[in-house]
């Protein structure tokens, strides 16, 4: 705000009304009243008396600061989230482990389970995360921490395509694969939406970047009443691809098949993947307005 409204001497206390700014004790004991008066008259037009600052116009964004948010930015963001190689693995996996043993409405109702914990623990992690960044006041420094992180993410991820190798950097971690292995062999519906959890808690190091980065922008810009229609649209896209793949299982193609297309084309994701982090890192980092 005193970038926007060209206040160079920032002070405490200060009182912004509209596009006017009094800052310190002298100049609001001497000037206050007017502002209000000329608020209510709807005629802020001219500084009063004793005021250095000025009427700027703030209709545009401080000098330095990232993007505005955009729902084609949310949109984008999450469809890069979604592309997911951790979550679409353990849902797989978790498929092929029951499709064989359960009926097909038994396989749509632990698919759903799965699918409704991920989202769950995203959903409420945004709102976590929101709220702390929103009340700490940093949501700027921290929008711009996340961007870099993206952006390290998104090379990673890329030096992780072309390494070859068997494993990967950004993955579930080996030591709480056989958590999940436990919760996969249970096959029950309460089983599946714990392991929704934990796959949630343990893929954020594969694209959490861009989800932090998003939410400290939201949180610049937004209440969090005003932010949860952003945070539901874009967990809905975030688990779009996890439904899409339940249901060419359940209602089509054999598992077996989809884990095959996942193990040839698991570089191509997250080379793909990583591009879309490093660029996204340059939105909210740079300001640009490509979206």
């Amino acid at each position: 705000m005193d970038q926007a409204l060209g206040i160079t001497s920032a002070g405490v206390p200060t009182i912004i009304i509209g596009n006017q700014a009094l800052v310190g004790e002298n100049e609001i004991q001497g000037n206050l009243e007017h502002v209000i008066l000329q608020a209510q008259a709807g005629s802020l037009t001219a500084a009063p008396a004793g005021t250095g600052n000025g009427n700027v116009s703030a209709s545009k964004n401080c000098p330095g600061t990232f993007t505005t948010l955009t729902v084609p930015l949310v949109i984008f963001c999450a469809g890069i989230d979604s592309i997911n190689p951790c979550a679409f693995s353990v849902l797989i996996i978790l498929l092929l482990s029951i499709i064989a043993l359960q009926s097909r409405r038994q396989v749509l109702m632990v698919g759903i389970t799965y699918i409704a914990a991920v989202f769950c623990f995203y959903f409420l992690s945004g709102i976590g995360i929101f709220s702390f960044v929103h009340v700490s006041g940093v949501s700027g420094i921290i929008a711009t921490a996340a961007a870099v992180l993206a952006i390290i993410l998104g090379l990673v991820n890329i030096v992780d395509a072309a390494w070859k190798k068997e494993g990967f950097i950004l993955a579930i971690p080996e030591s709480k694969k056989p958590v999940i292995e436990r919760y996969i062999k249970t096959v029950t519906l309460p089983a599946a939406f714990v392991l929704g959890v934990l796959v949630g808690i343990f893929e954020l190091p594969c694209t959490g970047g861009i989800y932090l980065a998003l939410l400290s922008l939201m949180s610049n810009t937004l209440t969090l009443y005003q932010g949860i229609p952003y945070l539901l649209l874009y967990n809905f896209i975030f688990i779009l691809p996890l439904i899409l793949i339940l249901l060419v299982v359940v209602f089509g193609i054999p598992p077996e098949r989809v884990n095959s297309w996942r193990l040839e084309n698991r570089r191509m994701l997250r080379f793909a993947i990583g591009l879309a982090m490093i660029f996204v890192g340059i939105i909210i980092l740079f300001g640009l307005r490509f979206l």
